[in-house]
This record gives C-alpha cells, sequence and structure tokens, in this order.
C-alpha cells in the first residue's frame, strides 16, 4: 500500500470537499419527478438484462410490473421462472412467435405483434402497474410489424407516473426523440463470436 503523506491527504480532502458541494448543489436542483420512458438499444449484448434488473429494484419496492414479450416466445427463461416467485406483483406475457427469421410468415409476426401491443395498452392503462416492460419492441417496430408513429403517441400519451422500458436494436429515431433516457450497448466483443453457444443463465 502506497503511503499518503499529510500533504497529499490534505489536498485530497479539499479537492473532494469541493466537488460534494458542486455535486450537491446538482443534486438540489433536480426537484421534478416523473415516469420515465426508458430505451435500451444498441447492438450489444445486455438490453433486455438491463430492463430486468430494473425491475427487480422495482419489486425491492413492492411496485407492481408488467413485462410485455414481443419476439420471445413461450420459452423456458431463468427471468421468467425467477419472477414466477413475484406472481403477486409481476405479470408476465411472452406473446411472441419467435424470430422472423424463425417464423417465415409475415402475416403471423404481424398479428403476434399487434396482440402484444394490445396487452402492452391495457397494462400502461392500469393504474395498479408502476412499470412495464415492452421487450423487443424496438425489433417489431423495425421490421413494420406495428404502426410507429401510434406507438410511439401512446408511449408519449402514457400518464404522469408511468415507467416505461423499451428493449431491443435498432431504436427508431421518433423512439429516441420521445424518451426520456436512452441507453445504447455497444458491441466491443461477444463470446458467440469464438463459437460459443447461447448458456443457461447467461442468454436465458
Amino acid at each position: 500500500m502506497t503511503a499518503i503523506s499529510p500533504e497529499e491527504a490534505a489536498r485530497h480532502r479539499e479537492k473532494m470537499v469541493k466537488r460534494k458541494a458542486v455535486q450537491d448543489a446538482e443534486v438540489a436542483a433536480k426537484t421534478r419527478e416523473k415516469g420515465l420512458l426508458i430505451v435500451n438499444t444498441g447492438p450489444g449484448k445486455g438490453k433486455s438484462t438491463a430492463a430486468f434488473g430494473l425491475m427487480l429494484r422495482a419489486l425491492g419496492h413492492g411496485w407492481k410490473v408488467g413485462v410485455v414479450q414481443f419476439i420471445k416466445g413461450n420459452w423456458e427463461t431463468g427471468e421468467r421462472r425467477a419472477m414466477e416467485r413475484f406472481s403477486d406483483l409481476v405479470e408476465w406475457h411472452a406473446m411472441g412467435e419467435g424470430f422472423t427469421w424463425e417464423t417465415q410468415d409475415k402475416a403471423r409476426d404481424i398479428a403476434a405483434a399487434s396482440r402484444a401491443w394490445d396487452k402492452a395498452k391495457e397494462l400502461m392503462a392500469r393504474d395498479d402497474v408502476r412499470l412495464v416492460i415492452l421487450d423487443e419492441l424496438n425489433i417489431a417496430l423495425r421490421y413494420d410489424y406495428l404502426p410507429l408513429d401510434a406507438v410511439v403517441a401512446t408511449l408519449t400519451a402514457r400518464r404522469s407516473d408511468l415507467h416505461v422500458v423499451v428493449t431491443g436494436r435498432n431504436a427508431k429515431p421518433e423512439m429516441v426523440a420521445a424518451a426520456d433516457l436512452v441507453t445504447e450497448a455497444g458491441l466491443v466483443k461477444h463470446h458467440f463470436a469464438a463459437g460459443v453457444k447461447a448458456q443457461e443463465g447467461i442468454e436465458f
């Protein structure tokens, strides 16, 4: 361990006192509360994972949460199994039928996305639900399974205290413009490129 002289310690303390004052002033200036539209997008892994992490935080505060999965079907995933333990607080609706290259049927994909969007609107209209996760909605919009303008208008007109998370790569510019918070997951390195398959507890 490197020894710190009294002078270095004093300089550090003075610097941190100034930094804390700036930070405290910035935090104190933020006085608004509102429901957020959060978009997790980008080519990297972790967009849905981040949304489910936020859900765990919300559950810690006793919130009711709704999840609608637009692409993923009735798959056995770790997150879904885990949330069965919170069945009093979580409503989980896996309404997709798989990725478009699997179904190979655009009409079927559009019908599934429409059913999922109806369920999303139903959840967003409920006063007891505080957080709604629209998993892979960006994918449905990318393939024009849903009318973009209508979706964005509905999300923008949601009630003022409702938080909504939208996941999926290739978020449309209109979705990004409407959002309060956008996080882009960058792809730096992925184990798939080295021939490692999707694994239980990591991908599902």
